[in-house]
């Protein structure tokens, strides 16, 4: 019989892709829900398929020389879904009582972006290229993430010489992202063991569902209510992005979409529910709370899965050894600057730890990575408000303008 020839690259459809994702987020759930090590450190559900498929596909490469790609489009559609929820769950009169935490926080983070870029440049001299080419594996690719990394690319590129920035962006966002999605777990139970810290209980969470509450009771016309808002959202970030784009702020999608459901949410939202006797408005607002928060915890988790079945692992030939050297330094100053810094300066209370295991994402993956970290933690020990209000304002939207300032500023 003939061998079998295997194409050197094997491209799988857009709905092929997602209903894999479905199916490797269920094998995560599964072996979260019976590995011990996977449920006591919080590591996400999704991060534990997602990222079983990026090893397979890594061993495929590496084995029979097949590169195996996913038609992920639906992944961005996802993410922009997911911030725009959280767009729309942000009352902006909350900040008044978590102003103070907010500007720490974005302190802590700002800090952080430079000792990031310092130790990239440092590296990138110690191997013998250019110092610049280093903040490709500090603060674009970890703080910025992927849309951030492919923005500033072709600028290394084109205008300042570096022809391997992208490569280099790219394998330090694969490996961040990694990262990202296993210190945050650990990080929070460690601090809540260390301080006697305890969770908040059963109160209702901001994102997703407790492990122990199977069901939740969902209405109909509350998910096409919720629906409705998410696609407003999208179309006024659509209208809000590109105003970012002209002034010179090449801030992702998401971020748009995230300020347009912040201002649905405080001014046609906010109208509805401040006048009572507008009953029929305050329905129609209350009845798609349960299915915003519903369709954000799938939007998430679908979004997380996708995100690392989708990493080409073999992107880091060639630059194996500076990326490995680097991204173990920043992973590590990262853990130490959360336990040390930032836990110590959110409060030293369940709040903090939450917000402390946020902070990989922050440092390291993206804020949905962020705001992952912090749902597995929430969903074990109870509901943190405050977190999911501070968090994915100053990651998703403060900190991409600070880093974009400080990038231009140290080229």
């Amino acid at each position: 019989m003939p061998a079998v020839t295997l194409p050197e690259t094997l491209h799988i459809p857009a709905f092929q892709s997602f209903t894999l994702a479905i199916l490797l987020f269920f094998a995560g759930q599964k072996i979260a829900t019976h590995w011990g090590v996977v449920r006591r450190y919080s590591v996400p559900e999704p991060v534990v398929g997602g990222f079983l498929c990026a090893c397979v596909v890594g061993l495929a490469y590496a084995l029979l020389g097949t590169r195996i790609e996913f038609d992920l489009n639906v992944r961005d559609t996802l993410l922009l879904y997911f911030f725009a929820a959280i767009g729309l769950r942000s009352d902006l009169r909350t900040l008044k009582e978590g102003g103070k935490p907010l500007l720490i926080l974005l302190a802590l983070a700002t800090l952080f972006i430079v000792l990031q870029n310092l130790l990239g440049m440092g590296v990138a001299q110690l191997f013998g290229l250019d110092a610049r080419a280093g903040l490709m594996t500090g603060s674009i690719s970890l703080t910025g993430g992927v849309g951030t990394t492919l923005a500033w690319g072709p600028i290394f590129v084109e205008r300042l010489g570096i022809a391997n920035a992208v490569e280099l962006g790219m394998a330090s966002n694969m490996v961040g992202m990694i990262a990202a999605c296993t210190i945050g777990g650990p990080i929070a139970s460690y601090l809540m063991r260390r301080h006697a810290v305890h969770g908040s209980g059963a109160r209702p969470l901001d994102v997703g569902v407790p492990n122990q509450q199977l069901t939740v009771t969902l209405d109909y016309y509350g998910v096409l209510r919720a629906w409705l808002w998410l696609n407003m959202a999208l179309m006024l970030g659509g209208v809000i992005t590109p105003l970012f784009h002209e002034a010179g702020l090449q801030l992702p999608m998401f971020v748009g979409c995230l300020i347009g459901g912040i201002v649905l949410r405080n001014t046609l939202g906010q109208w509805m529910l401040s006048r009572k006797r507008r009953k029929l408005g305050q329905f129609h607002w209350h009845s798609m709370r349960q299915g915003l928060a519903m369709i954000s915890d799938i939007c998430l988790g679908m979004f997380l899965t996708m995100a690392l079945m989708g990493l080409q692992l073999w992107a880091l030939q060639g630059v194996m050894g500076f990326v490995l050297t680097v991204l173990a330094l920043q992973i590590g100053m990262t853990v130490l600057f959360a336990l040390w810094l930032v836990f110590r300066c959110m409060g030293r209370d369940y709040e903090a730890a939450v917000i402390t295991a946020g902070f990989g994402g922050i440092a390291l993956g993206s804020t949905a990575t962020a705001v992952a970290n912090m749902t597995a933690v929430t969903r074990s020990h109870g509901a943190a408000h405050r977190a999911f209000i501070i968090v994915p304002l100053v990651c998703g939207f403060f900190v991409d303008i600070v880093n974009a300032l400080i990038i231009q500023l140290l080229i």
